[in-house]
Formats: structure tokens, sequence, C-alpha cells
């Protein structure tokens, strides 16, 4: 699991097609620094696993699939990707739950600029639109972004200095695509929206939490012997 709380930039030095899949290495000084054969890494929202690593890189499979539903087929030798090592357990969850499993790639529309932050819209999909929510969580290659607007068909971010610094998100222009993931609550509510079973389990969770309310309260049944004479 992820958090969404980039740590570094890397620059990818070599990506090998293996037919339909491919093999990537990036420079990346702090991600390689503690890598181990089989540790995941999120490049630029993608969770790969570490196949061989050295002092300052690492090398990863991408599979076909990851191919196809992101932007990493796209990308060449000197380009920059954001990086992100798996979350510790007890570490601190700075964004929100990521996965590094992505929904797919959404363009960017138009950059709003203003006193050094930017408003960012991008495209958004008819079956991804229901997962997007004003103020909720989405993730742009691999950012643990918040959705300041949402329309039909697009979403915007406003992004702040320090992460126009430390993501390749602020080198993006109009036209760009970026890889997308949008919140796993929200995807785990649609589902039961959809398998029509949301009622049943809403009304298991109020069970729940009535349950754990009335566990904390006590009643004192007991009566003393003054009270049992004067009955």
């Amino acid at each position: 699991m992820f958090t969404g709380i980039i740590e570094e930039r890397g620059e990818i030095i070599a990506w090998q097609p293996q037919g339909d899949a491919a093999r990537i290495t990036v420079r990346a000084p702090l991600a390689a620094s503690d890598a181990h054969h089989g540790d995941s890494i999120s490049v630029s929202g993608v969770c790969l696993t570490v196949v061989d690593q050295g002092a300052d890189w690492f090398t990863a499979d991408v599979m076909g699939v990851s191919i196809a539903m992101s932007t990493l087929g796209q990308r060449q030798a000197g380009d920059r990707v954001n990086l992100e090592r798996a979350m510790a357990a007890g570490g601190r969850l700075g964004g929100h739950i990521v996965q590094g499993h992505i929904d797919g790639t959404a363009r960017l529309l138009t950059v709003e600029q203003a006193d050094g932050w930017r408003v960012l819209r991008f495209s958004l999909d008819a079956e991804h639109a229901p997962l997007v929510v004003r103020k909720g969580s989405i993730t742009v290659d691999g950012v643990s972004l918040t959705a300041s607007g949402v329309g039909d068909d697009w979403f915007e971010v406003s992004l702040i200095p320090e992460t126009l610094a430390a993501t390749t998100l602020g080198a993006l222009e109009p036209g760009a695509e970026v890889n997308i993931e949008t919140d796993i609550l929200a995807r785990h509510i649609l589902r039961l929206a959809d398998l029509g079973r949301l009622p049943e389990h809403a009304a298991a969770l109020m069970n729940t939490a009535g349950s754990s309310e009335h566990a904390g309260t006590t009643t004192d049944t007991t009566t003393t012997e003054e009270e049992q004479v004067r009955a």
C-alpha cells in the first residue's frame, strides 16, 4: 500500500521491451537505497516489483496490462517519474490509501496559473465519473490529491508550490496524459450499489455502530436491601 506522498523524482535510464511486457530501470538514489528484490515501488502511480537493484537504481518488470492501461509505455530514457516506496507498518498515512492499481489515464485539458499555485483540469470518462467527488481523494501519476472541482466529464485539482516542485506534475502541459487511481472506498461502495446490496450493508453498519455504542453502557439492575423492603 502507498499513501500518494512522493518521495523523489526518478529518471528512466532504460526501457527494454520484452514481447507484450517490458523491463524498466530507474535511477532513484532514495528508493534504491534500501530496495530489495521483491519490494513494491510506485512508479508514477503504477505498483511495480523490484527484480534487480544497485546503489542508486532499480529494475522492475512491467506487465502488458500495465503498459496498456498506463502511460508507462509512452515513456523513454531521460523521462522523470514520481516514486514512492511501499508504506511501512506503523508509518504515517500522509495522503490517502493508494494501491498502485490504476484505473486508466486522463488527459490534461487546461492549466490555470494563480500566485504560485495552479489549477489543473483533467478529462474524466463516464466509467470513473461516479467515483470522483468534490473534496474527495484521487491519485494522479502517483500523487495523492483532492478534487477541488468536478463536472460530468472532468475534474480539477489545485496544486501548491511544494507539489509543483516535488513531483512531475509541475511540468505538465495541456494534452499530457496521466495515470489516475480513484478512491478504493468509492469503488467498493459503487460495487455494492451495482449488486443491489448497499442498503443491506448500510443497515449492518448501523447495527454494528449501535451495538458498539450500547456496549460501553451498563445498566445497574441490582437493588439494595433497603429498596427491596420499601417495595
